[in-house]
């Protein structure tokens, strides 16, 4: 064989690696109250747009308040853009992560991807969790993440993540999709949490969520199912309202370190269209990571860059093929539409 087609072979062994070797999206700001810390996002779910979600999350953050922001996406073996792939190249940024967002959806990753979350988790790093990633992990008996699994059995990791870690796992819709929207009323008694300070008039485009999060937590938010698509559409009288956002700890490997976790149940990409829901992941991501103090009532959180939501009907379809590298910059849309 000569140089030549040697070369040539080489190349096409090594492809496979390549085209997994995604790396991360990532946004880093200058200046401002996050200067320093370093969030970690966490997009693959199948439904609720995530990987829109969360870049836009980002870049709030990082332009507006100065964090470094990397998003890591469920990819295809090209390094596109796939929802609900169970393959998140550049997850070993946990390792220097102050925070993790995560918004997943039955999940099996590749042992070694797993390993970078469970140290996170671990040392009981901060989390924020959004709408599915609840019931974020479908693992196989065989494996050694098993207990991760959304409704694990074993008493030992009860329910699995979702619940043991954010609160809840999968307990069913409360309300149907694009049929079925939810407003989300601030908790009187917790008027005073940073988290919401300048919150209101919440909606959410996504339907409800049930929930009744594991003791002890501290509701900030509760969800009122609505019998339409649009902020002033009449309550749904037949279900009550249950939380829709809350705070609360968990522990780490050593049993003693606690891990600051903000849950809500919502967070389809349509949804963080509402300034006061916006608003309220923002301050959860400050919160949780530690800076509650610099959380101010007029906290800018105006989208950086086009925010192209696709979830909600009739509002377009991201480009196929779209790559974590599309949405570079502050001025690429998020995401390109066909």
């Amino acid at each position: 064989m000569n140089t030549k087609n040697c070369l040539l072979l080489t190349l096409l062994l090594c492809l496979p690696l390549a085209v997994f070797a995604v790396a991360p999206l990532v946004y880093e700001g200058k200046t401002g109250l996050g200067k320093g810390k370093h969030i970690v996002f966490i997009a693959s779910d199948h439904e609720y747009r995530s990987e829109e979600t969360l870049p836009a999350l980002a870049r709030i953050l990082a332009k507006h308040h100065g964090f470094k922001c990397s998003v890591v996406f469920g990819v295809n073996a090209k390094g596109e853009i796939q929802p609900g792939a169970n393959n998140v190249p550049g997850i070993e940024e946990l390792a220097k992560a102050d925070l993790m967002v995560i918004f997943t959806r039955f999940q099996n990753w590749p042992e070694d991807q797993m390993k970078h979350f469970v140290d996170y988790l671990d040392r009981a790093g901060p989390i924020v969790g959004l709408r599915t990633a609840t019931h974020g992990f479908k693992i196989p008996k065989d494996s050694p993440y098993v207990k991760y699994t959304n409704g694990y059995a074993g008493a030992d990791y009860k329910d699995g993540f979702g619940r043991q870690v954010l609160g809840e796992k999968w307990a069913g819709h409360y309300g149907g999709n694009h049929r079925s929207s939810t407003r989300l009323d601030l908790v009187p008694e917790q008027s005073k949490h940073p988290i919401l300070r300048g919150v209101k008039d919440m909606w959410a485009q996504c339907g409800g969520y049930n929930a009744n999060p594991l003791k002890p937590y501290t509701a900030l938010a509760m969800a009122q199912p609505l019998k339409g698509m649009s902020p002033d559409s009449p309550d749904d009288e037949t279900r009550k309202p249950v939380p829709g956002a809350w705070t609360r700890h968990y522990l780490g490997k050593d049993g003693k370190t606690k891990g600051r976790v903000f849950t809500s149940t919502y967070g389809a990409s349509n949804d963080i269209e509402n300034d006061g829901y916006r608003r309220l992941l923002i301050n959860g991501c400050i919160w949780a990571v530690g800076l509650e103090g610099a959380i101010k009532p007029d906290l800018v959180v105006e989208f950086v860059g086009p925010f192209n939501g696709t979830w909600a009907k009739g509002k377009g379809r991201r480009k196929g093929g779209t790559k974590p590298s599309d949405m570079a910059g502050w001025d690429s849309p998020v995401v390109p539409l066909q």
